[in-house]
């Protein structure tokens, strides 16, 4: 088969960016062919093996010499460590210019790849245009409900609706099938689109096992002194994650004041919105093992995630948590939310839910894994997440949707 991937933001630094790259590579690794249309603010960018892609261009702080670049930088549903422009700061001459620009790439992509079905992610704006496009060339679509994409369905609709809306619904109506992250993300969106709840169909996230995996060659001095800190620290806590609202990062720190000692660093690897605001509340809480990296790349927080002692993720509602599935593979225990997608993976043998907005609660799970209160067997962890969740594992489910749908399409 040929597959077209439609994202809304670029193939790095978003869980559905790592999403649709992961998933190209391992159809590709099955023998179909694959391409990907996405929004892009650099000359220079990521590619993906000998995957075909159709980058649209927006600003940002370089001039890009192309034609029909936006002269604004691409949305969000939240921010991008690459963007803070939002779905919700577009003006009507934004979405115009958005979505002609991405009409005419998706059209000329469909004329030059010519694929059998076109797999759109999040149901939201580009879907419906995915969705026009495909219609008029008799093409299945197949979309992916990310989470953030309910989010902007919400904002609208408690707004009295809005493009993204509007055109979502477009695509569920013109879609063969929706592919859902986890339960709870489709009982969201099945209360949002009651009318698309026959289409949809439950494919949990999966990670490149090739990239994250436990390995006990990486010794915490040298990753430590990589980062530019101090070797000294005897255990490590570790967060991997865009620092926006939604991630709860504040949480964190104010747990950070409960289990923080000498001994002890807290690696924040990410970047967004709320960095000033968190490295600010840092110092006012007399934090000082609290070391904000800023983005890094996959080889980074391999071994960030290899020397881990835990691993924390306190989203308010995480839709799925690409983060976790990553950590977990490398061996690390995880501290979780009790909320969201996270307790449908989250079992005792390989980490801990918490209340995500009780400091205290989460400080007791930190240092009970510090303290050896707690033991797990990281090598169990890795095992058996990178079973259930490697990329590889799941590819099948994904192939036997595009089947069915050019079997109904026919």
């Amino acid at each position: 088969m040929r597959i077209l991937l439609i994202n809304h933001f670029p193939l790095t630094g978003s869980g559905s960016g790592v999403y649709t790259s992961n998933l190209a590579k391992s159809l590709e690794a099955k023998g179909h062919e694959c391409a990907i249309v996405f929004p892009e603010n650099r000359n220079e960018y990521e590619h993906c093996g000998n995957i075909k892609l159709y980058p649209v261009f927006f600003k940002n702080t370089e001039t890009i010499d192309v034609e029909r670049q936006a002269d604004f930088n691409f949305p969000c549903f939240t921010t991008h460590p690459r963007s803070t422009f939002t779905f919700k700061d577009m003006a009507d001459e934004h979405w115009e210019k958005y979505l002609e620009i991405f009409r005419v790439k998706i059209s000329e992509a469909i004329d030059d790849f010519r694929p059998d079905i076109v797999h759109a992610q999040h149901v939201w704006a580009l879907a419906g245009v995915s969705a026009e496009c495909c219609k008029e060339k008799k093409i299945p679509l197949v979309m992916t409900c990310h989470g953030t994409d309910l989010l902007g369905i919400m904002y609208e609709k408690k707004n009295n609706g809005g493009w993204g809306t509007s055109l979502a619904e477009d695509a569920g109506e013109y879609s063969s099938k929706i592919v859902s992250i986890s339960t709870d993300n489709s009982v969201i969106m099945n209360e949002l689109l009651p009318e698309f709840s026959d289409k949809v169909v439950i494919i949990r996230n999966g990670s490149d096992h090739s990239v994250f995996y436990k390995d006990d060659n990486i010794k915490k001095e040298d990753v430590l002194e990589h980062l530019g800190i101090d070797t000294g620290f005897a255990k490590t806590v570790c967060f991997v994650g865009k620092l926006t609202p939604i991630k709860n990062v504040e949480s964190l720190l104010r747990a950070a004041v409960y289990y923080e000692r000498p001994e002890v660093v807290t690696l924040i690897a990410g970047d967004g919105e709320l960095r000033k605001e968190l490295e600010e509340l840092t110092v006012e809480l007399g934090l000082k093992n609290i070391k904000f990296l800023g983005n890094q790349p996959h080889n980074v927080l391999k071994n960030i995630y290899n020397i881990a002692d835990c691993s924390l993720i306190l989203s308010k509602r995480e839709p799925f948590g690409l983060v976790a599935i990553e950590a977990m593979m490398c061996g690390a225990p995880l501290i979780a939310s009790d909320q969201g997608a996270l307790p449908e993976f989250v079992t005792e043998d390989v980490g801990i839910l918490v209340d995500a907005d009780d400091p205290k609660n989460i400080a007791e799970a930190v240092n009970s894994i510090l303290t050896g209160q707690k033991k797990f067997d990281r090598e169990y962890i890795s095992s058996t997440i990178s079973k259930k969740f490697s990329q590889d594992s799941i590819i099948d489910e994904y192939i036997r949707v595009y089947e069915e749908c050019l079997k109904d399409q026919k």
